[in-house]
């Protein structure tokens, strides 16, 4: 974008209301049709008959089923666990596995295997988060079982839940955030769960899957899954708490567990939005606030869990600001978060090193992908944000440049009508904010 198209630009912020996320699906638009047939859809809506469904097992190794879960985890990809199975090795003798999973569930002799850990960075952070990895034939018994049980789990899930569930996702929560804060609910509990998946209770999260399922069978699975060991290098253990992460079954167990908070807030008064561990309370008044962070301590220690202590706090949104699934929210502002900011620079360092010996439409064309994916999620943030940072890409391509001909340093000075952005269009770069422009008219249309 040239520079004169950037000074007479009008600046807009498109609020997410202007490009909304859309109603969620039904359940029967999604649960699995290989299990859930048209009269089983229907027991769920008008609900079964106390409360409970009873024989689910076979509905967990009907061969439709784990054909279709295999589908899946093909589809999927990852790695392979304890056992060095590949998806592909898995693949190449489908039919075959199968039918040993089919048998094994039938006559009640599939054990699960342990759970390879790995650690990954946390984003934003010199950290890293530990990672479980299931073997091919568990993760595709345990997606097998999540086609049984997530509808009937998601019927009871409440409409502030927004985390890995069907047809919702991070922009309906920031739809619903943005919507409470135009209606002046200004002060916000930022709520933290200190190591919310390592921490939860397995006795009481089972005791929630009782209240719903009776099939002892299909319990037993998920009581199989959650004593799996964890293999971490050369040594085994089974943590007491937690659910692995990485597992298929964690991201439902985990809403499972926040589900009666989630009810008891929404039975309060409270307007809470929770994705997954993440969640914020909006409210009117700085004494409702402390109400809602008070009933959140109290149902936290009940239930086993920690607030993490310096990170949970109530702000002003007006004049603190708070940070949800990426976003800083403060006054009218919305801007990607620092942490978020921060990896989005970093991947983009990576790609742009001085060092870099390719030729710059191959670096553009790099580029472009990273640039594409990230503007999708933050198309919301203030136009500022992606007028800097298409001038400071350029920097960086400019500081290639400049050391080809023996420069150091960023591009700076006569680099700029050396190498203008011109030059970077021609190029076949990306502007963040040319692709803002469109966007502002395309939500104006």
């Amino acid at each position: 974008m040239s520079k004169r198209r950037e000074r007479t630009y009008e600046p807009v912020t498109v609020p997410f209301a202007a490009t909304p996320a859309g109603e969620p699906p039904s359940i029967r638009d999604w649960a699995n049709p290989g299990v859930w047939t048209d009269r089983m859809l229907t027991t769920l809506e008008q609900g079964v008959r106390g409360g409970k469904w009873h024989t689910l097992i076979d509905k967990v190794y009907a061969p439709l089923n784990l054909f279709a879960a295999s589908r899946k985890v093909i589809g999927n990809q990852g790695a392979a666990g304890v056992d060095h199975q590949t998806v592909d090795d898995f693949q190449s003798n489908q039919q075959t596995e199968l039918d040993r999973l089919h048998e094994a569930l039938r006559t009640n002799t599939y054990r699960p295997q342990a759970v390879q850990r790995v650690w990954i960075p946390k984003p934003g952070s010199h950290e890293k988060r530990p990672l479980g990895v299931p073997t091919v034939r568990d993760r595709v018994v345990q997606t097998a079982v999540l086609n049984v049980l997530e509808p009937i789990f998601d019927n009871t899930f409440s409409e502030s839940s927004y985390g890995f569930r069907r047809g919702r996702g991070c922009h309906h929560a920031l739809e619903r955030v943005e919507q409470l804060l135009n209606a002046g609910h200004m002060y916000v509990v930022d709520a933290d769960l200190k190591s919310y998946f390592d921490t939860i209770s397995k006795p009481s999260l089972m005791a929630h899957m009782r209240e719903k399922v009776s099939d002892s069978r299909v319990l037993e699975l998920i009581e199989m899954f959650l004593a799996q060991g964890i293999l971490d290098g050369l040594r085994e253990w089974t943590p007491e708490t937690g659910t692995p992460q990485g597992a298929v079954l964690s991201p439902m167990l985990a809403n499972i567990y926040l589900n009666p908070l989630d009810h008891l807030m929404a039975g309060a008064g409270f307007a809470m939005v929770r994705y997954a561990d993440d969640f914020v309370i909006l409210c009117r008044t700085r004494e409702d606030a402390e109400r809602a962070l008070e009933t959140v301590k109290c149902w936290v220690a009940k239930n086993e869990l920690t607030l993490h202590p310096t990170k949970t706090k109530i702000v002003n949104a007006q004049e603190e600001g708070f940070d949800f699934l990426g976003y800083h929210f403060r006054g009218n502002l919305r801007l990607p978060r620092q942490k978020s900011l921060k990896k989005f620079k970093d991947a983009i360092r990576e790609k742009t090193k001085r060092t870099n010996g390719t030729d710059i439409p191959y670096i553009c064309a790099r580029l472009n992908s990273q640039l594409n994916g990230w503007f999708t999620y933050f198309r919301h943030a203030h136009w500022r944000v992606f007028r800097e940072l298409d001038g400071w890409i350029r920097g960086r391509l400019r500081g290639i440049l400049r050391k080809r001909r023996g420069g150091r340093g960023r591009g700076r000075g006569k680099d700029h009508h050396r190498w203008p952005n011109a030059y970077f269009d021609e190029h076949g770069l990306h502007s963040l904010m040319l692709i803002h422009v469109r966007f502002v008219q395309s939500s104006s249309r």
